[in-house]
């Protein structure tokens, strides 16, 4: 009996992912997605001042869809890596990735974010948090402007735009 009750939902998966990666289902799906980014920030440097700015009502990005900022992990989809990572902070960082929920959004801010910056021939600092996480966004300068963090955002949403619906439970 539990061979059956098995095959049947292996079954239902299928048939599922047809019908949720329909175009019209899966607009619907990924607009939801995309208007609703909860970012959770890892600052270690003076891009968090950027990245507070960015909430301000001058640059509001708050009005492309993503919400203030979130304590919990656990419902944040997006984490905005801000200034250096060093080698020893590199193991949080991988768990603060897996804890948040699926699908996990990444952009990369700042030059000590995206090539360890100025720090770059330091023995003890990630050159490029690309090496420990997938970035799905990069934001270069030093500091970046609000106004970039904007636009990567925008960028982001095109990506989930175009993407399609993943139906498993983690990765």
């Amino acid at each position: 009996m539990l061979a059956v009750a098995n095959a049947f939902v292996g079954r239902l998966r299928s048939v599922v992912e047809k019908i949720v990666n329909v175009n019209p289902i899966r607009y619907i799906v990924n607009w939801g997605k995309l208007y609703s980014l909860w970012p959770v920030h890892l600052t270690t440097a003076c891009c968090s001042v950027e990245f507070g700015a960015a909430n301000c009502p001058r640059f509001d990005v708050g009005r492309m869809g993503v919400a203030q900022f979130f304590g919990s992990l656990r419902q944040c989809d997006l984490i905005v890596i801000e200034g250096t990572v060093t080698k020893k902070m590199a193991k949080r960082v991988k768990k603060i990735y897996s804890q948040m929920a699926s699908p996990r959004y990444v952009i990369a801010m700042g030059a000590c974010a995206i090539s360890g910056g100025l720090f770059y021939n330091s023995y003890n600092i990630v050159k490029g948090v690309d090496k420990i996480l997938p970035v799905d966004v990069y934001v270069p300068g030093c500091p970046p402007r609000p106004e970039a963090l904007a636009h990567a955002v925008l960028l982001l949403q095109d990506k989930i735009r175009k993407g399609r619906v993943n139906i498993t439970d983690g990765e």
